[in-house]
């Protein structure tokens, strides 16, 4: 009971943080085309968030680290607000600066959160280790439900209610404002190992250079990556002239997606044995 308590603990901030994340997938091209950006002009604003996402995300740990893991979640919560509310202008600068806040914001969704579940269950609680994995896995489940059910939501908003592609982002704050209310209600805080920003680099690419197996999964990740960027970015252009509802579209995405996953654990089960090699 005590587990359970401390996972209901965790998800109360974590899955609102998540589906404010995915209630801007479907409609940020469209936005910035209902701003009349031509596509070379909206590329760059992709690429502004994307270059923000790798820069942050070299520093994120280290940042969470030293601020604290329960902060970063409210500075989560903080940055990704602006960055949604910054959508309203027209502004094409201001539209970059908030893309910047945006990789920060993902950079931070994907360490800050799990760090803190971490050392909690480990230190603070002593649960068996081995139920880490059972807390994730659920969280991975409820990620894709909650991306489907994102994308129908953005579509209700932007579509059916007439509000415009703004809408999803503006719906997103409530949601991130949840979140960070539960973290500085419910959360206690924790801190990493200060280390050298250095040491942690240099230790990481070590580690990239010294082992060919990680340089190899790292290539093909890397590689696989850049086409689903490329896919992102070229989606909305493609389908949107066909009247295609975008909600709808990245809601079949993310429902392919999960189908995928389902495979993917049926396949590695004992009734078929199928192991990657």
């Amino acid at each position: 009971p005590a587990f359970r308590r401390f996972q209901r603990g965790y998800y109360r901030v974590y899955l609102p943080a998540l589906a404010a994340d995915w209630l801007q997938g479907p409609y940020l091209y469209k936005l910035y085309q209902h701003y009349r950006f031509l596509e070379g002009q909206i590329a760059i604003l992709y690429v502004c968030g994307f270059a923000s996402s790798v820069l942050f995300g070299l520093v994120s740990s280290s940042l969470v680290d030293r601020l604290g893991r329960k902060k970063s979640c409210v500075l989560f919560s903080l940055t990704y607000s602006i960055c949604c509310l910054v959508k309203l202008s027209r502004d094409y600068l201001v539209l970059a600066v908030g893309r910047v806040l945006g990789g920060l914001s993902t950079a931070l969704l994907f360490s800050a959160f799990e760090a803190w579940y971490v050392h909690e269950h480990v230190e603070r609680y002593d649960f068996p280790t081995e139920w880490i994995a059972v807390t994730f896995s659920r969280a991975a489940f409820w990620n894709n439900v909650i991306a489907v059910g994102a994308g129908a939501t953005a579509d209700f908003f932007a579509e059916w209610l007439g509000l415009g592609p703004v809408a999803p982002f503006m719906v997103s704050i409530p949601l991130l404002v949840l979140s960070g209310v539960f973290a500085v209600k419910n959360w206690d805080e924790n801190y990493g190992k200060k280390r050298a920003f250095s040491k942690t680099c240099g230790d990481g690419l070590k580690c990239l250079l010294s082992d060919r197996r990680v340089l190899l999964l790292g290539t093909i990740q890397a590689l696989f990556e850049s086409v689903i960027y490329i896919f992102i970015f070229l989606w909305t252009p493609v389908l949107d002239p066909h009247g295609a509802p975008l909600g709808i579209v990245f809601s079949g995405f993310m429902a392919a997606s999960m189908l995928g996953s389902s495979l993917y654990r049926l396949a590695l089960s004992k009734r078929y044995h199928l192991q990657p090699v």
